[in-house]
């Protein structure tokens, strides 16, 4: 019921249209109560529908102690080295090229906790590839050539079955139970999340053929929009090497799930 009420909201707004429409919804109110519930369920469908809102502002917010809905701006780390922050205000200055987002770009930040906030996008970015298969799966059961749909084709197959082996991945990585480390939880699942994105964004590329590539087609948008959120607290690639990094300083692999 929620999560319909949810879809079909995000389906009807986004931006600052959406803030208002989740606030009347209670968002604060699922952050606060059922976080383990909530950002799954909100980031998720973002993805899945293409919409935007400034949840993630939320996350941060109440990760590190402050009010939920607070206009304070919050510099988030970006792949590079770089920093964005992202405007609840004011739609001026925003920068076109980050994905459709009203995300500005900043010379310096500092420090601030990101694990909350990482699986937050990891879900994002699962939502958008989902939404990505999708579109691919349907095109390819509609698309004919040599008088069969190419969803019959063994290529097309392959490319689809591959999408969804990293989705599945990713997900069952953002819904790893608590752990010892859960800002290296955090990292490896926005790593694994972002990884799955971009092979979903190359794969149903492929199988969308030249319309794929068309402004007019839906896939353009959530491709340019991963490719955003995985740069957003850090890339797949970065967080990889950093993690990869941290077990060779360590000399050993800490415990990530309780089985």
């Amino acid at each position: 019921m929620l999560e319909g009420s949810l879809r079909k909201t995000m389906l009807a707004a986004s931006g600052p249209d959406l803030d208002a429409a989740l606030t009347e919804m209670g968002w604060a109110d699922m952050l606060t109560d059922v976080p383990d519930l909530a950002v799954p369920l909100v980031f998720r469908l973002l993805g899945e529908t293409g919409s935007h809102a400034s949840a993630l502002v939320d996350v941060v917010l109440h990760a590190t102690g402050n009010a939920i809905g607070d206009t304070v701006e919050l510099p988030l780390p970006y792949a590079g080295n770089a920093w964005v922050v992202w405007d609840r205000i004011s739609v001026h200055g925003i920068d076109p090229t980050l994905g459709g987002l009203p995300l500005r770009r900043e010379e310096e930040g500092y420090p601030i906790r990101v694990a909350e906030a990482r699986l937050a996008v990891g879900w994002w970015l699962v939502g958008s590839a989902r939404a990505m298969l999708a579109l691919a799966r349907r095109h390819a059961l509609d698309r004919v050539q040599f008088g069969k749909p190419i969803a019959s084709f063994q290529a097309v197959r392959h490319r689809l079955a591959e999408t969804l082996v990293a989705i599945e991945g990713a997900e069952a990585t953002l819904t790893l139970p608590g752990s010892a480390n859960p800002d290296l939880t955090a990292l490896l699942a926005k790593a694994a999340a972002g990884k799955a994105a971009l092979t979903a964004a190359r794969n149903c590329q492929q199988v969308l053929g030249g319309i794929g590539f068309t402004a007019e087609h839906d896939l353009q948008h959530h491709v340019k929009r991963v490719l955003v959120l995985d740069g957003l607290l850090g890339s797949s690639r970065e967080l990889t090497k950093r993690a990869g990094a941290g077990l060779r300083a360590r000399g050993s692999a800490p415990r990530l799930a309780d089985l």
